[in-house]
């Protein structure tokens, strides 16, 4: 095979096709307003102005112009939906990696160590992945209290079983390879053969399952906030905002509608992101 058609390989196989494009677009764009929400936001989401209440889309007062109308309180519903991104992302990244650092080495531990500490930690991945991860999420922040750390803690240890299933998984078929053998011959320690020879090489599978947490992450964070348990007003949520639209939707149908529509893209936007990276990262796929 010539060096040519070597080197081009790699930018046909991470080429992006056009239907994931858009959606790829819509994920930058809320990354890009969650992270210049203060510059973004036209007001103030926590200012509330009574007169002003239940303002169908488009209405202007004054030198203001409510683009996505305001809520019950007068509060601008535009400025609530760009900072409610702000606070749903930086729960979904935050979980992820919590929940992924935590799963991904207690599962490259079981597989190299092998014995009863992979009994031990498998075991107990077995018994936390029996546990549905809402429920349990429910539980903690019930005994936990509501907030923005707390909810962090809580999905990150809801969610590291699965980290843990394909590290473990990952780590057995890595472990039996010469080079690692080799090295664990030569003397490597047990912290070397993890962090220069498995860890490398797994890090791919574990990418695209933090892909596709991050999308469940931004459900559960709004599921909580739904139901009073997560993120606490007067800070911006998209389950908070949906809860109080609940009870307008015969009045004011915008204060569910843009809250949902938002978190329906963002979801679909990662989930179709997350497919195509696990495509990419296969080492099965074909460029084509």
């Amino acid at each position: 095979m010539s060096a040519a058609v070597a080197a081009a390989r790699p930018a046909r196989a991470w080429h992006v096709p056009a239907g994931i494009l858009p959606f790829a677009l819509i994920l930058g764009l809320f990354v890009l307003g969650a992270l210049l929400a203060p510059w973004l936001a036209p007001v103030d989401p926590t200012r509330q102005a009574l007169l002003a209440r239940l303002l169908p889309p488009g209405t202007t007062v004054g030198e203001i112009t409510y683009w996505l109308g305001t809520d019950e309180i007068g509060r601008d519903l535009l400025s609530r939906v760009i900072y409610g991104a702000r606070a749903s992302l930086a729960v979904a990244v935050l979980s992820v990696v919590a929940s992924g650092a935590i799963g991904s080495l207690l599962g490259m531990i079981a597989g190299l160590a092998r014995g009863w500490t992979e009994v031990l930690l498998m075991r107990a991945t077995d018994i936390m992945l029996s546990i549905p991860a809402l429920l349990l999420a429910v539980l903690a922040v019930a005994v936990l209290g509501p907030g923005l750390l707390n909810l962090v803690l809580v999905l990150g240890f809801a969610r590291w079983p699965r980290y843990a299933r394909v590290a473990y998984g990952q780590t057995l078929a890595v472990a039996s390879l010469p080079f690692v053998t080799a090295a664990r011959l030569a003397g490597a320690s047990p912290l070397r053969l993890l962090a220069r020879h498995v860890a490398p090489n797994i890090v791919a599978p574990l990418i695209v399952v933090a892909t596709l947490e991050f999308g469940l992450m931004v459900l559960f964070e709004a599921s909580l906030s739904f139901l009073g348990l997560g993120i606490q007003p007067p800070t911006p949520s998209w389950g908070s905002i949906l809860a109080t639209g609940r009870n307008y939707v015969a009045t004011a149908w915008w204060i569910a509608t843009f809250p949902g529509i938002c978190l329906f893209l963002l979801v679909l936007s990662v989930n179709l992101f997350g497919d195509w990276l696990r495509d990419r990262l296969d080492p099965r796929f074909v460029a084509r």
